[in-house]
């Protein structure tokens, strides 16, 4: 987990880090020690609503997108270099494509699989950090698949 915080005070925000991760089974490593399993990169969120794939991928291609990809059945999800977010924004308003949000995050580049009593203690985690006022975003390179899921949500 990479997680990004923004604070005042260095020392709270870290001491409140600290206990999130260890009362749920985690240690807190030296800051950047793990910056080496993500990447930044521009993540545009565009609605499907009567926009094909492929009509995403031509509008943003010259843009310096990376990729498109299908987030979910509403939306897909453009990738591009942190450079090159604002003229993949500009590209798809230039063609008429309305997107949902814009912007610069973290994203792995290995994901671990994981079992049900691994993700249930990974989302307790996240559901810790997440209280936290300093912390702003928590980045993760787990994967949950889809049957897990369900268990967990039932």
């Amino acid at each position: 987990m990479l997680v990004e915080c923004l604070t005042d005070n260095r020392n709270r925000a870290a001491s409140e880090v600290r206990v999130a991760l260890t009362r749920n089974g985690g240690s807190l490593a030296d800051p950047g020690s793990v910056s080496y399993l993500f990447n930044r990169k521009g993540v545009v969120i565009v609605p499907k609503s009567g926009t094909s794939e492929d009509d995403v991928m031509m509008a943003v291609l010259d843009a310096g997108a990376e990729e498109v990809n299908e987030l979910d059945e509403d939306n897909f999800e453009v990738v591009s270099e942190a450079g090159d977010l604002v003229a993949v924004r500009t590209a798809l308003q230039d063609a008429g494509i309305d997107y949902e949000s814009a912007e610069s995050k973290f994203l792995p580049s290995v994901t671990v699989p994981l079992d049900e009593d691994s993700a249930k203690k990974v989302f307790r985690l996240l559901d810790a950090l997440e209280d936290s006022d300093d912390v702003q975003d928590v980045y993760a390179n787990f994967d949950v698949p889809d049957d897990v899921l369900a268990k967990i949500d039932a």
